[in-house]
Order: structure tokens, then C-alpha cells, then sequence
């Protein structure tokens, strides 16, 4: 049964051997009914700690209690990371088919949910750290960039069993870029402003 007993340590152990513990996971043969839920769960989790860390900041007197001009509801900011997510797992499968690679999309999908399951540990760290010193919850979250960033690479690799961690980190960077270009345009056809922006 997987229980925090079992996941933490697993955790910990991706972050010493990702590709290995990524051929582990697909070794699972879990079911994608099963894998949509888990990827469900890690974004409430996800959701449930963002707002954990906001009463911590109103707390230590570093927030406003008053909801910021453009504030987007916990539901929404859900909702919006779960498309992304579900996203992702399509892109991994579809660019990584176009190049050659043999990953099944459920590969691809438990993948993610493992890899925003350590971001949600990363998370509690950060939020943990807040309470201690502001500036270590800030390196915290730009390490956990670079660890996305890292497993993600080796993830994909091991998915469709590809070599070149370069070519594969090269692809994410310039997929990521693309997807963003894409995504701005259709807003912008669409009349859609970014607050910001001109």
C-alpha cells in the first residue's frame, strides 16, 4: 500500500537515481483511470498548501488580508494547473512519438503526476522555511525550478527511451517557448489582455 512510508523515501530516491525510479513507475502498468485521479489529488495538495503558506504570511504580518486587484480564486488557479499538467502529459507523448521515442502515454502520465507529487514535497519544505527565514523559502523555489527542469529531462528520456539529456532539455526548452508563442497568439486573436502588458 503507498502511504508517506513508502512515497517519501521514493522521493528522495528519484532525486539521487530519476531514471531509474521513472522505469520503476512505468514498470506499474498502473491504469490511467487511476493515474487521472492521482494527478487530480497532487493538485489539490498543491492548491491546499498555496493557501496554507498565504495564512502564514498574514500571520507573520508579511500579506494583506485584502484580495489584490485581478485575485484569482483557489478554483481557478486548480483548474488551470490541472490543464497545464494534462498538457504536459500530451506533449510528452506526441513530441516524443515525432522524434522517435516508444513512451506509452501512460507512461507520460504517471510520470508527471510523480514528478508534481515532489514539487508538492518540495512545496511543504518551502512553506516550512517560511517560518524560519523568508530568503531560504526563496531559494527553495528557484531550486525547485531547477529540479522540475532536471527531473523532467530525465523523465522524458527514460519514457521514450532516448539518450541525449542535451537534445531532450534542448527540446523541452524550445517546446516550452513554442507552446508560450502559440498560446499568446490565440489570447490575442481571441481579444484576450495579459495585465501588464500593452
Amino acid at each position: 500500500m503507498m502511504n508517506l512510508s513508502v512515497l517519501l523515501p521514493m522521493a528522495v530516491e528519484t532525486l539521487k537515481a530519476p531514471r531509474e525510479m521513472a522505469e520503476r513507475l512505468m514498470a506499474l502498468n498502473l491504469g490511467r483511470d487511476v493515474l487521472w485521479q492521482a494527478l487530480a489529488l497532487v493538485v489539490v495538495l498543491s492548491i491546499l498548501l498555496a493557501e496554507i503558506t498565504n495564512v502564514i504570511l498574514l500571520a507573520a504580518g508579511m500579506g494583506s488580508p485584502e484580495a489584490p486587484v485581478g485575485f484569482i480564486s483557489p478554483l481557478t488557479i486548480g483548474m488551470i494547473q490541472l490543464s497545464l499538467l494534462v498538457m504536459v502529459v500530451f506533449a510528452i507523448f506526441w513530441v516524443g512519438r515525432a522524434f522517435g521515442g516508444t513512451g506509452r502515454f501512460q507512461d507520460g502520465l504517471v510520470l508527471v503526476v510523480w514528478l508534481q507529487f515532489i514539487m508538492v514535497c518540495l512545496q511543504v519544505v518551502q512553506t516550512l522555511a517560511i517560518l524560519v527565514l523568508a530568503p531560504v523559502a526563496w531559494a527553495i523555489g528557484i531550486l525547485g525550478l531547477v529540479v522540475f527542469m532536471w527531473l523532467l529531462t530525465h523523465f522524458i528520456a527514460a519514457a521514450h527511451g532516448f539518450t541525449s539529456l542535451g537534445r531532450v532539455f534542448l527540446t523541452i526548452v524550445l517546446a516550452g517557448f513554442g507552446f508560450a508563442f502559440g498560446l499568446s497568439l490565440l489570447l490575442a486573436l481571441v481579444g484576450v489582455s495579459i495585465p501588464g502588458m500593452v
